[in-house]
């Protein structure tokens, strides 16, 4: 089958036993095999001739290989993010926390704010990236504990231009990290150790970034209390949630002295919780 317009009809049918998305996962696929953008293949595929790879590309595909992972990148908020095995891949949901914190300047804070961005968990600088490509007389700090994490994230600041105002190193949360920051941002593990996931998390994305103890709030807990040390004045700290640990989190956070607010993703779950100093 040379014709690409049928070679995406027939994967898309195809990928459906193995997908919730077969035609955006086969367009992807499509396009990478092709070395161009998925809009220029929308738009009129009959220009291109099939590749080669895009079989193999496919059947990665249908064993439940992210096709993130299989295309080395990922987009995120307006940037765009290499990925690779070793490395949580972003999800659009935490696009929630950019969205989130771009309110709270509007609404809340003096022009020129933030001056210092801190990332705990920042993966492939997923985060630290996106809100520094925001403000741009910001500085930022990201912190994984996984060597590979930090590599893709070192790799994506100097890709993106921002190698010169993000640093990046591997730690324990907060545990090494000194001074005080304006804006915290964090999507830590917090799905429960016995929680069932699809095979394209389950077998390929790293355990680490997202199971975090019998309830999911292992790391909740050492994060939390050690914020009220690194939080600026009249900053705010801005976590990811799962949809249903709003009350569990919150009260964490209120124990630690934070006041705490909510905001939604665009499905309408509780995504991500504001924790700000009385």
């Amino acid at each position: 089958m040379t014709d690409v317009a049928a070679a995406l009809r027939d994967a898309a049918a195809r990928l459906a036993a193995a997908s919730d998305t077969p035609r955006l996962d086969a367009e992807l696929l499509m396009a990478h095999a092709l070395g161009v953008e998925r809009q220029a293949l929308l738009l009129d595929p009959s220009r291109f001739t099939l590749s080669a790879d895009f079989d193999a590309m496919l059947a990665r595909r249908m064993n439940h290989e992210p096709v993130a992972y299989i295309i080395g990148y990922r987009d995120f908020w307006t940037i765009r993010l290499k990925v690779g095995p070793g490395v949580l891949i972003p999800r659009p949901d935490s696009e929630t926390l950019i969205e989130a914190c771009l309110d709270f300047a509007r609404h809340e804070r003096k022009e020129g704010w933030p001056k210092h961005i801190l990332d705990l968990g920042t993966g492939p600088g997923t985060l630290l990236l996106a809100a520094l490509s925001e403000w741009p007389d910001a500085q930022g700090l990201g912190v994984d504990a996984s060597e590979t994490a930090v590599g893709y994230a070192r790799a994506n600041a100097i890709a993106l231009g921002l190698a010169d105002r993000a640093e990046l190193k591997q730690g324990n949360w907060a545990e090494e990290v000194t001074g005080r920051f304006d804006l915290i941002l964090c999507n830590p593990p917090y799905i429960a150790d016995n929680e069932k996931l699809m095979p394209d998390v389950a077998d390929h994305e790293p355990a680490g970034a997202l199971f975090a103890g019998a309830d999911g709030l292992d790391d909740y807990r050492r994060i939390i209390p050690d914020l009220p040390r690194i939080l600026a004045p009249g900053g705010v700290a801005i976590l990811e949630i799962g949809h249903t640990q709003h009350i569990s989190v919150g009260e964490l956070a209120k124990a630690a002295g934070f006041k705490v607010a909510c905001r939604q993703d665009l499905g309408g779950r509780d995504r991500a919780l504001l924790l700000t100093r009385p």
